[in-house]
């Protein structure tokens, strides 16, 4: 991922060592209060894994062998038969990188190497040093924050007062649900540290502009952080929706227009001076541009960066991806605000992205100075690279 001298420097100097915030993700709060234990490689790479099970199902695998009741070890060999066809796809870097990074596995994962990866695995996993408190402090992870329902009794962010790791929930509402006890399940959040919503957009009608506008100004009161992903088309495969349920392989990008919406969401919320810190990020690249210049009509009032167009989301978070969400936020305003790199993942091992991320970052920085398009001096770029790594987050999340 860096193939300039720049970025190699930015890289190893100032990006590979700092500590992650992790302002959205999908990890059970409950497994990291329980410290669990994973069974065997298998429930830590591929259990609720769906980005795997996708690429599963495309190599022709059955769903005998992906979600349903073989044995474990024979999804792990029919995931290794998979992992060598992966030329060009970021499974491929991140399934290797997390080997290299928690268990100082080198080689590529394929039929040949299947079971000595799996053993090898699976002894340290049998460790207490390997159980899911155990993994996030390996990854140097400062703060997580979790996505919970309104209704979550959040029992299990409590226990984890004292877990070195600071987990707060964040609050996501079902758009389709919001009733009146909202506003108190809001607060009882807040009382219990949580400082952001999380939405996922999946239309632009009346009913999910209102709604949105109506939460905005509640988020705004308690001065939360609200995310917006947009652009998802959910549960396509109505088969085995009905078969697996929801998160399960089966969604897309969707291709809905959403700037008149969008701008009618933002522009109500600032004509009430109740716009809050604003993350937007689109499923379809598309919008690029659209996020990246409607960004722009609602920044201001002393808060740098006011609002965020979020790193490239699911299908968009791979290097080319990441390289366009970070091109057009680059052309169109300001790259050096970024909050930067987020999980939005299952998974305790996931951690490893954001040093893909990094190395991304790096490497597109790096090559803009070597073309002479950026200054070279290195304090500058210090600061830049260390701000979108981290400190950009902490100082916009008030964490």
């Amino acid at each position: 991922m860096l193939h300039n001298e720049t970025g190699k420097m930015l890289f190893e100097k100032y990006a590979k060592n700092l500590p992650i915030i992790d302002y959205h993700c999908h990890i059970s709060p409950k497994m990291i209060a329980e410290n669990y234990q994973f069974k065997n490689a298998y429930e830590l790479f591929l259990g609720g894994d769906h980005y795997k099970w996708r690429q599963m199902r495309t190599n022709g695998i059955d769903e005998r062998f992906i979600t349903g009741d073989a044995d474990d070890y024979e999804k792990w060999e029919k995931f290794a038969e998979t992992m060598p066809l992966l030329i060009g796809n970021p499974l491929y870097h991140w399934t290797h990188l997390e080997l290299k990074r928690y268990f100082c596995i080198d080689e590529g994962l394929c039929p040949e190497t299947a079971k000595d990866i799996w053993d090898r695995v699976n002894s340290l996993l049998a460790t207490e040093e390997y159980r899911v408190q155990g993994l996030i402090c390996k990854s140097n992870v400062e703060i997580i924050c979790t996505t919970d329902a309104p209704y979550d009794t959040l029992e299990y962010h409590k226990q984890l007062k004292d877990f070195g790791t600071k987990v707060v929930p964040a609050f996501r509402p079902d758009l389709s649900d919001i009733n009146c006890d909202i506003p108190e399940r809001m607060d009882y959040f807040h009382e219990n540290g949580c400082r952001l919503s999380d939405h996922a957009v999946d239309d632009m009608s009346d009913e999910t502009i209102e709604k949105l506008i109506y939460l905005g100004e509640e988020y705004a009161k308690r001065g939360w952080v609200w995310q917006l992903h947009i652009g998802a088309m959910r549960n396509n495969n109505t088969r085995m929706f009905e078969k697996l349920g929801a998160d399960t392989g089966f969604d897309s990008v969707n291709d809905f227009q959403i700037a008149e919406g969008l701008s009618k969401i933002l522009d109500s919320l600032e004509k009430k001076d109740a716009l809050p810190k604003t993350v937007l990020y689109t499923l379809n690249p598309k919008d690029n541009y659209v996020l990246g210049t409607m960004l722009g009509n609602f920044q201001g009032g002393g808060i740098p960066g006011k609002i965020q167009f979020g790193s490239g989301w699911w299908f968009n978070d791979q290097r080319d991806g990441m390289e366009s969400q970070m091109r057009a936020l680059a052309n169109l305003g300001m790259l050096s605000r970024f909050v930067g790199m987020l999980t939005d993942s299952r998974s305790f091992v996931s951690y490893t992205r954001h040093e893909y991320f990094r190395r991304i970052l790096c490497n597109l920085i790096g090559k803009w100075v070597e073309d002479g398009e950026y200054t070279s001096d290195e304090k500058i770029l210090k600061k830049i690279v260390e701000g979108i790594c981290y400190y950009n987050a902490k100082e916009y999340f008030d964490f």
